[in-house]
């Protein structure tokens, strides 16, 4: 058999003024064949390296096309997402035959003239196959699920966890299942449930982990080979943004549609656990500041990078100096010029620097400190999303007016502390931390911490769902219509 791969993947906030562009993939890196062989550079080349190493062991020969990734921001520019679906199109045509076609997608990508990147990209590869070639995609769950997205490819999967600690396990599902429908063991059939709703669901917390866990249970029965809850990304003005469950059978379309109904209803059951209700700042300043003993991680959760934002937001720093708030780090604050005057400083330099508040009103205000730099990091990577590689380029500590700031010149959110305790913070001898991230840092602050708050801004990431000013998307969904009822989809 021969089994062709690629990725292609970035989370698109249309709400952002900054457009994904060629410099933020190139910034991760643009890998055209050899992705799998670099898994330290490529996010997720350790994906791929997984599904090569698989298929070689069953004695496939793979053709390893595009691995892509970009911070999620703005648009991609139209020209540039033709330019890398025609690589990936160029290069599959240039296999020949192929059994299997295995993707890493993220399903909210979003270019200029195309709402739905991953549906155009797999119509284009389903019209170069033809309906004979198994075609497989790998979804992150905040994804959009359109139509074409369900009904073009044979598999469609998606993570299962928040944060997404199960990249690699649900990968190698979907290898394994594509290799059952190749060799005419199964022949999967999709049916959805749109829940109408929008919200973000953590599934390490209940009631959550509960239905995850009811997911894999359903997994484990005869006939019934994927079930997938999309939890969708709010902060996209397209038409399918939104919660959507998908359940795969072996030619079971009406136990598919059964099961996606009874997964779907469920979720509609515990959607007000989808809907944050983050502290204002100084409510979780007072309630910081009140804990007896330990580490409080306050999470920005309005600044995240991972969903769009700029991490540049000073909103927590400022309050900070006006409450004259000391022992607390702050990290990451995506600031190239001040990273650039920290390094021509040098470390042990005392200067005036300028921080942050650089991309418009959801930054706030630049901050004017008197301070030291303390360490220097080049190239630095830190630990990301299931072992994948996170790329900060370099870090710097700055410390003022008894805090410590973290600036990086590439845009990432703090997924652990590592970058902390290698620039010589010790998080340990701080009374607070803030992380400018909305989940994905639990899995590694959450262990030195003695308290997790999360902390509501006027930064890009806004939480109400209510009032998210979509214009492409029907306004039939709660929490905006208390009354949204899910149905079939599509």
């Amino acid at each position: 058999m021969k089994v062709f791969t690629a990725c292609l993947a970035t989370e698109t906030n249309t709400f952002s003024p900054v457009p994904t562009g060629r410099r933020a993939f190139k910034e991760y890196g643009i890998f055209r064949g050899d992705g799998s062989a670099h898994p330290e550079k490529a996010m997720y080349g350790p994906l791929l390296a997984d599904w090569r190493n698989m298929a070689e062991q069953d004695g496939f020969e793979v053709i390893e096309s595009l691995c892509l990734y970009a911070q999620p921001a703005g648009p991609t520019p139209q020209a540039l997402y033709e330019e890398f679906r025609d690589i990936i199109l160029e290069d599959l045509r240039a296999a020949g035959h192929v059994d299997i076609v295995l993707l890493c997608l993220h399903g909210a990508m979003v270019a200029e003239g195309y709402d739905d990147c991953e549906g155009d990209l797999l119509r284009h590869i389903r019209a170069l196959t033809g309906p004979g070639v198994v075609i497989g995609a790998l979804l992150d769950l905040h994804c959009h699920t359109s139509a074409e997205m369900l009904e073009i490819p044979d598999l469609l999967v998606a993570y299962q966890e928040y944060p997404h600690t199960d990249i690699h396990s649900r990968g190698g599902q979907l290898y394994a299942l594509c290799l059952q429908a190749a060799r005419g063991l199964i022949q999967p059939v999709t049916r959805a449930y749109d829940c109408k709703m929008i919200g973000l669901w953590k599934t390490f917390k209940e009631p959550t982990k509960s239905l995850v866990a009811d997911m894999r249970r359903y997994e484990a029965e005869d006939g019934v080979l994927s079930v997938s809850f999309g939890h969708g990304f709010p902060w996209a003005d397209v038409a399918e943004v939104g919660a959507k469950v998908w359940v795969i059978t072996d030619n079971d379309p009406e136990r598919a549609a059964t099961l996606a109904e009874r997964v779907g209803q469920d979720v509609i059951g515990i959607r007000e656990a989808g809907l944050l209700k983050p502290l204002e700042v100084d409510a979780a300043i007072d309630e910081a500041l009140a804990t007896a003993q330990g580490l409080v991680v306050m999470g920005d959760i309005a600044d995240n990078s991972g969903g769009g934002a700029m991490s540049d937001s000073t909103f927590i720093l400022q309050r900070f100096l006006e409450r004259g708030v000391t022992d607390a780090a702050l990290g990451y604050f995506w600031d190239k010029g001040a990273v650039e005057i920290c390094m021509n400083a040098g470390v042990g330099t005392r200067l005036k620097l300028r921080v942050g508040g650089k991309c418009g009103p959801a930054s706030g205000d630049p901050v004017d400190l008197d301070g030291t730099v303390r360490g220097l990091l080049e190239n630095y990577v830190q630990p990301g999303l299931s072992g994948a590689p996170s790329h900060l380029g370099t870090a710097v500590w700055f410390q003022a007016r008894g805090l410590d700031l973290v600036l990086t010149s590439l845009r990432e959110q703090p997924f652990f502390p590592d970058a902390f305790f290698d620039l010589g913070i010790d998080l340990t001898q701080r009374k607070i931390c803030v992380v400018k991230s909305m989940e994905h840092f639990t899995g590694g602050f959450g262990p030195i911490a003695s308290k997790v708050l999360y902390v509501n801004t006027p930064g890009a990431l806004g939480c109400d769902f209510a009032t998210l000013p979509y214009t492409r998307r029907a306004p039939d969904y709660w929490p905006r219509s208390k009354i949204a009822a899910g149905a079939s989809f599509p």
